[in-house]
């Protein structure tokens, strides 16, 4: 198994910075209407979401560098 390098953990930042930046400019009026629905989520729901997107993100991760 191959180390992640500081470069590879900063490169991965800056593809998030990119893509919600892209998200926003590209419809900011769905993002408000994404956020307004996301506080009226019950927070369960919310972890739930969050926990599976970090496992899907880190599986294709692993899938990328194996």
């Amino acid at each position: 198994m191959g180390s992640i390098a500081i470069s590879d953990i900063v490169v991965g930042v800056g593809l998030v910075f990119f893509i919600e930046g892209l998200i926003l400019a590209a419809g900011p009026g769905w993002v408000k209407r994404a956020m307004e629905s996301a506080l009226g989520t019950p927070d369960n729901l919310l972890r739930i979401m969050g926990i599976a997107s970090a496992f899907c993100g880190l599986i294709l991760v692993w899938a990328i560098r194996h």
